[in-house]
């Protein structure tokens, strides 16, 4: 897309594999041995304010896909890329862009298990979606930014984000606000319904006729994205509540959150 030419980190896909590269290796590897005699940093003012930035980021982020193009004319069904340069148009690809960077920024997320030394929540499922959306993304910018078909897992996501890292922000203000997180099992629902409205969605390329949209190949992309991370937060799901390895800690500790 030339309308992107100039802008950061779009001028070729190596800039985005050596940052995931580096994040891999720090998180499973170097990271791990530099704490391994270290205390944990106590990061608790720091991953508040980071975690309510995120939240806000994820609102401006919502708002921006809604007044360029998903409350301002898609249809939900194929809207195509527009590669024009009008205001809206552009409005998405800045928005796009944005969204993709946002993705470097949640690289902090494992970042802070490492520091806090929480190796145990430094999963396969959480290293791989931190790893694959930014690279995955900077080709869905590159080639195809600003369509409906390709940015409605992008609007859902913002929006669960919004919930999220609201939920991290709380935990994160310390034990005293624990008690205000009952409803993380929901939270984890929200997630579910996520990946079902995005497998749902991307699916109709494939039974609407004569849709044109110009790279098909992101639509299988975003479809086995939204079909694979189902399956792995169902399996999460399964192990985390049907099996009560995951059970809220008033649960754990046999009190009631009445009481």
């Amino acid at each position: 897309d030339p309308r992107l030419e100039g802008w950061l980190l779009m001028s070729s896909p190596f800039p985005t594999t050596f940052i995931i590269g580096t994040y891999i290796y720090f998180v499973t590897s170097l990271g791990p041995k530099l704490m391994e005699n270290k205390k944990p940093f106590e990061l608790r003012q720091i991953m508040a304010f980071y975690n309510f930035s995120v939240v806000a980021l994820s609102l401006y982020m919502t708002y921006e896909f809604l007044m360029s193009g998903w409350a301002t004319g898609y249809s939900f069904r194929c809207d195509i890329v527009d590669y024009s340069r009008s205001p809206t148009a552009l409005r998405m690809v800045r928005t796009c862009w944005l969204y993709y960077f946002s993705k470097f920024i949640e690289l902090l997320d494992t970042i802070f298990f490492v520091l806090r030394k929480k190796n145990n929540q430094v999963t396969f499922l959480h290293v791989f979606h931190h790893s694959i959306m930014p690279w995955t993304w900077w080709f869905g910018v590159k080639f195809a930014a600003g369509s409906g078909l390709g940015t409605f897992h992008a609007l859902l996501n913002c929006i669960v984000h919004v919930v999220m890292y609201t939920y991290y922000g709380i935990c994160s203000l310390g034990p005293a606000y624990h008690k205000y997180l009952w409803w993380k099992k929901y939270m984890t629902t929200i997630q579910l319904v996520q990946f079902i409205m995005i497998t749902i969605h991307i699916g109709q390329i494939y039974v609407m006729d004569d849709c044109p949209y110009q790279y098909p190949i992101f639509m299988f992309i975003i479809w086995l994205y939204g079909s694979m991370f189902l399956v792995l937060f169902l399996h999460f799901w399964y192990h985390a509540y049907t099996k009560g390895q995951r059970l809220p800690k008033m649960a754990r500790n046999g009190i009631s959150k009445d009481q």
